[in-house]
């Protein structure tokens, strides 16, 4: 069996419990509210680039958070940006794709952003080329989202397998 932390039951936090009573039970934000501050302020992070007053299209924001965390293997993060995916307009014969970076069906500019996210969740830096190629198809606001959503789903795949934390019952 594996090790798993014990999650904060919303009873014993405010924040959690009124995140909850919108969202429902999630074992993720439970354990980060051992650390309450860090748990919302990664909540407003996680709204500011998820939500729906981010600059990137929905579909390029879910279609990279699908490349990180197949890239990482976490399949907590996989599971749930699967269904987030659909609900934003990918298909799961698309969904497949990104899995196996089958990025040629996409257009050039989800093409771009998905090799952008790989890359970068892989070596921790990004090829010139690779670069320039984004920053000619991004507006350089959309370029630093991009980049900061490819950062919080490498934070959220870390977060998820190094504790693990358990999926819900």
């Amino acid at each position: 069996m594996a090790y798993t932390i014990k999650g904060v039951e919303p009873a014993r936090s405010p924040e959690l419990a009124e995140m909850e009573a919108k969202t429902g039970s999630n074992n993720f934000v439970r354990i980060m509210a051992h650390r309450p501050e860090g748990m919302q302020d990664f909540m407003r992070l996680y709204g500011t680039l998820m939500g729906p007053t981010a600059l990137v299209d929905r579909r390029i924001r879910e279609a990279v958070y699908l490349a990180v965390s197949f890239v990482n293997e976490c399949s907590r993060c996989i599971s749930y940006h699967t269904r987030t995916a659909l609900e934003a307009g990918i298909s799961a014969s698309e969904i497949r794709q990104i899995e196996t970076e089958n990025d040629q069906h996409f257009s050039p500019k989800e093409r771009t952003a998905l090799q952008f996210a790989r890359e970068l969740t892989r070596t921790c830096s990004v090829a010139d080329d690779a670069r320039y190629r984004t920053q000619e198809l991004f507006s350089t606001d959309e370029f630093v989202e991009l980049t900061m959503i490819v950062g919080l789903a490498n934070f959220t795949n870390r977060f998820n397998n190094g504790l693990p934390v358990p999926p819900e019952a």
